[in-house]
């Protein structure tokens, strides 16, 4: 595919949704000269707060998205639940990264099980599950396994672990016997994401392999490098990622999350069309940010291999920060952690903290991953934070 003339600085921007992801991409913009317009109903939302415009709208709006691409050169979406069919309205007019057909990919799971298939990727051994009859005759050797809604899921909701055959049929209907993804339950050794970044041109690049911890569902810790992972199985993780967006050819910034079984093969887990919690960490550890990929991808701008230039922890602070042990509201000691070494903190300008609400990261660098380590391990001491992938 010809690659087209880069948008130069000044040009418009176009975001469909406004958390703290489209937060991050409008300063990343920003910084390169671009002003961007969020599309969000939440007149309090965090990008648009950030965005040079806030149309306050749904994203199926048609008068927002016929305003966004009369004054917009290219648009993007922030997260996978907004309609496809918005994106590709807006691909009538102008460019979009990623595609509407990607991110319906990425919207079931279904879909996402048979990408990786194509893509020549392994991901677990799973069956589709549409009505309480295809439960019943589920293949037996998928239980225990775990039962994710194929639509609308993501930290953790939309998910049951089943043991049996009568487990699996109670948790379909709590559900509410939507179609469902029943997957084996394997003996998982670590978690890992690679996040790419693909031109329109073809031209692919990724950061480096990402090593997860989460806690009930939600990712708690990030470590770069991959530690305890072997070089070999980095590689293969990122040459995976990179074909599944080939497979489709996308456009934009990617995320895949593996799953590595305790015999070493490494599986698919699923993947997100946008900058991803876990990619975090490169705004400060990292010569290019996951966010500015995701820009210069929308504007034809060349896409530099990322250089990790300091080894990094990437600590999510959950809205249960800003409450004590008697659930009465405090503000955590940010002078407390500010005082380490190697401490940057984002947060998402959210004023309404909540139990499992996802209020800002802290990346925690150092001029080795053992300093890096001991530092985060000190804030997560301070803040009362889960200590998954630091001791």
């Amino acid at each position: 595919m010809t690659k087209l003339q880069a948008l130069h600085p000044g040009e418009w921007l176009g975001m469909l949704g406004g958390g703290q992801l489209g937060r991050m991409a409008v300063h990343a913009a920003q910084a390169l000269g671009y002003r961007v317009a969020v599309i969000d109903p939440d007149k309090h939302s965090p990008a648009g707060a950030a965005a040079d415009e806030h149309l306050q709208a749904g994203y199926d709006d048609a008068h927002a998205l016929s305003q966004l691409a009369s004054r917009c050169a290219a648009a993007s979406t922030e997260f996978e639940n907004v309609p496809a069919s918005s994106l590709e309205r807006l691909a009538q007019d102008i460019d979009v990264a990623p595609a509407g057909a990607a991110v319906a990919v990425c919207q079931d799971r279904a879909a996402e099980k048979a990408h990786f298939a194509k893509a020549g990727v392994p991901c677990a051994p799973h069956a589709v599950l549409r009505t309480g009859a295809a439960c019943a005759a589920v293949d037996a050797g998928l239980l225990p396994g775990i039962l994710k809604t194929a639509r609308m899921g993501y930290d953790g909701k939309g998910q049951r672990r089943v043991a049996d055959a009568a487990e699996l049929a109670s948790a379909f209907a709590e559900l509410g016997n939507v179609p469902c993804v029943l997957e084996a339950l394997l003996p998982l050794a670590a978690e890992l994401s690679v996040i790419v970044a693909r031109g329109r041109d073809g031209q692919i690049v990724s950061l480096p392999v990402q090593r997860n911890w989460h806690v009930g569902g939600i990712l708690a810790t990030t470590a770069v490098p991959a530690s305890g992972i072997a070089p070999a199985l980095q590689v293969q993780a990122q040459q995976q990622a990179q074909a599944i967006a080939a497979a489709f050819e996308y456009v934009g910034v990617l995320c895949i999350e593996f799953f590595v079984l305790q015999d070493g093969r490494l599986l698919a887990n699923e993947m997100a069309p946008r900058p991803h919690n876990s990619g975090h960490y490169s705004i400060d550890a990292c010569s290019h940010s996951q966010f500015e990929l995701q820009v210069r991808a929308m504007t034809q701008l060349p896409l530099p291999q990322p250089r990790l230039h300091s080894p990094a922890f990437m600590l999510n602070l959950l809205g249960d920060l800003w409450f004590d042990a008697q659930g009465q509201r405090r503000e955590p000691d940010w002078s407390a952690v500010l005082a380490l070494p190697g401490a940057h903190l984002h947060l998402y300008g959210k004023t309404d903290p909540r139990p499992g609400r996802k209020m800002g990261h802290l990346t925690v660098t150092g001029a080795s991953a053992d300093e890096a380590r001991a530092q985060a391990l000190q804030a997560a001491q301070v803040l009362g934070l889960p200590q998954d992938g630091l001791v």
